[in-house]
């Protein structure tokens, strides 16, 4: 049976990738790309390709959700076949859906490892990797379609003292990324409605004047870190893409000193 093998890219350019990602990929027999979940703005296809020596075939989301039967066909004949993506290659579900597909399907699965914004933005922003709830994903909001529920999971984890990662919708096939201050605009919207209809969000838990950090451009040689208030934030401009929000729950001395350093907003820790 073959072997497919998920490889990671990292988050800016070709050379993010690992010494063990580049091998996979020289000597796969088909390389496969998606860049719909996320993609590296720090370089193009073309600059890929060149790293690994060779040409690869990039999937739209209907190609992967749809298409597994053509990567697994690959694999027949003891083939090696290679999906890479942005980040780090499992986290969406969407992989996971074809990595069982390959295992029910009895071919050997492997996965090389890429560096994740789930980690990076943490580092970045010296906040606890142990510290963090739940995470969230603001969608563009469309006339018929507001979902509330990212602000339900920030309300849960400050309830018990923990951070909230909040990753930014992404649309590569419409060039269509979220950013930071988008993604607060839409925070500010959620808790108007709310207040609108009479199920105001605690405001000792989340509001307008709550602090949120902003990291634009994880990865890159220079980084975007700000803090500020929530209301601040929609009225900033972070650059070009990525983005992603962060809203700290409580903070230890540590954090709270190294995210006020390395942001410019003043943070106090809680030593409750």
């Amino acid at each position: 049976m073959g072997r497919l093998v998920f490889v990671g890219l990292g988050l800016w350019d070709q050379d993010d990738m690992t010494v063990r990602a580049r091998a996979v990929l020289e000597q796969a027999d088909q390389v496969y790309a998606e860049f719909y979940t996320s993609r590296l703005f720090g370089c193009d296809t073309v600059a890929v390709a060149k790293a690994i020596g060779r040409a690869f075939e990039i999937l739209p989301r209907a190609g992967v959700e749809e298409g597994e039967g053509e990567i697994l066909a690959r694999l027949e004949g003891d083939k090696t076949v290679a999906f890479m993506t942005a980040g780090d290659a499992l986290t969406a579900t969407t992989h996971q859906a074809l990595r069982l597909s390959a295992l029910r399907a009895g071919h050997s699965v492997e996965v090389v490892h890429g560096v994740s914004i789930k980690t990076a933005a943490s580092g970045l922003l010296g906040l606890s990797d142990y510290k963090f709830g739940r995470t969230t994903t603001l969608v563009f909001p469309e006339e018929h379609y507001f979902p509330e529920s990212p602000l339900d999971v920030i309300l849960e984890n400050r309830a018990r003292g923990l951070h909230t990662l909040v990753l930014l919708d992404i649309r590569s096939e419409e060039l269509r990324y979220m950013t930071a201050t988008q993604g607060a605009e839409v925070l500010l919207e959620t808790l108007r409605r709310r207040a609108e209809r009479g199920e105001a969000a605690d405001p000792a838990l989340f509001s307008a004047d709550t602090p949120v950090c902003a990291v634009a451009r994880a990865g890159s040689p220079t980084p975007r870190l700000f803090a500020g208030p929530l209301r601040t934030l929609a009225e900033e401009e972070f650059g070009g893409p990525l983005h992603c929000l962060v809203v700290p729950g409580r903070l230890s001395e540590e954090e709270a000193e190294v995210v006020t350093a390395v942001t410019g907003h003043s943070f106090s820790a809680d030593r409750a």
